[in-house]
């Protein structure tokens, strides 16, 4: 996707008191792209999303959209989609009235509207539950009233704020495909606000991952996966097993004498690196492998498609994980080897390397 500046902000902070939400926040969005802004609880993430909305002021820093600045218009003014966490439907109203709403509100022509919110609700596969009432409806259905409401005045953009969060975990899983599924069809540009890993992984063009009111990372859910030299976002999304190394000539030495082969520029012989690696790029080890560190498992975790084990070996205790094939699995207490490829080991960066 071509990553134009459809929708800009540009070095965003806000402050309340002596207290820092948000720190230069920059992000350029692309027509039609869909990010989520991923973190924990007061990173800043529903800071930036009040901000884009405009619940609250800047303190510094501007927003555009389409290249025109938005910070000083009111949020009836900036004519943006919203879908809440806790879909704030009109309970005295039916499924149509409430899609119906903001159309009302533009003074659209009745015959135009009546035609726009069928089109929506068909899409959102609600229409024979329109004339019901939102206390009528499950949870699934009142979360794709709220997001028919806020597509149907066809938004330039579309904000929803930790929209899943009140679905049980089988129903999340299927309005997040739903969800991209009609965010692609409308091609409407998304920023969602979530703490769920596996949410922005699944349904995002991208991810901006945040802490502590800044920036940690920004890449597609691959990128952010895969080649992050960040420990948090390391750590935040998805597990990660850290070990010491030294630096050899032309490799990487973990404990007493494994070698580990990179083509990175790493510093002088000698010197201590922090290396990071997937619990499911560690493999158990077959007798034809060369590559072999011993461990003795100490805990195992049945997660039904994974197994998860706890191992402890001379460079440390490790998390490994194996999907589920159906063979029974390793013993606790019982001695074993891993063996790995060296490509899937990512060296942390200078500072990382010092936390």
């Amino acid at each position: 996707m071509n990553h134009t500046d459809y929708l800009s902000l540009q070095g965003l902070s806000k402050s309340y008191g002596k207290v820092t939400a948000l720190n230069d926040f920059n992000l350029t969005v692309a027509q039609g792209e869909f990010i989520s802004l991923l973190g924990p609880s007061g990173c800043g993430k529903t800071t930036t999303l009040q901000l884009l909305a405009g619940f609250v002021q800047p303190s510094a820093g501007d927003i555009l959209l389409n290249g025109k600045s938005i910070s000083h218009l009111p949020p009836n003014e900036r004519g943006l989609g919203i879908v809440f966490q806790s879909y704030a439907l009109f309970p005295h109203m039916t499924v149509r009235e409430n899609v119906s709403f903001g159309l009302e509100m533009r003074r659209m022509d009745p015959v135009e509207r009546t035609e726009r919110v069928n089109r929506i609700l068909a899409m959102v596969q609600l229409a024979d539950y329109a004339d019901r009432y939102p206390r009528d409806l499950s949870g699934g259905q009142r979360q794709r009233v709220a997001l028919a409401r806020a597509i149907v005045i066809e938004p330039p953009v579309l904000l929803l704020d930790e929209p899943l969060s009140n679905l049980d975990a089988k129903l999340r899983e299927a309005m997040q495909f739903e969800l991209r599924r009609i965010q692609r069809k409308l091609g409407t540009t998304t920023l969602m606000v979530t703490h769920d890993q596996a949410e922005a992984l699944s349904i995002s063009d991208r991810v901006v991952v945040m802490d502590n009111g800044r920036i940690q990372q920004i890449g597609s859910p691959h990128a952010v996966y895969e080649s992050s030299d960040s420990r948090f976002v390391s750590t935040f999304v998805g597990k990660t097993n850290f070990l010491k190394a030294t630096l050899r000539a032309e490799a990487l030495q973990l404990g007493s004498n494994i070698q580990i082969q990179t083509q990175e520029a790493l510093g002088s012989e000698g010197s201590e690196v922090t290396l990071s690696i997937r619990p499911e790029k560690l493999k158990f080890a077959l007798a034809s492998d060369t590559k072999r560190l011993k461990v003795q498992i100490k805990e195992r975790f049945f997660l039904g498609n994974l197994w998860l084990y706890r191992v402890e070996s001379e460079l440390g205790e490790l998390e490994v994980s194996c999907i589920n094939d159906g063979t029974a699995p390793k013993h606790e207490s019982a001695a074993d080897h891993l063996t790995w490829d060296d490509a899937h080991f990512k060296l942390m960066s200078a500072f990382e390397a010092l936390k």
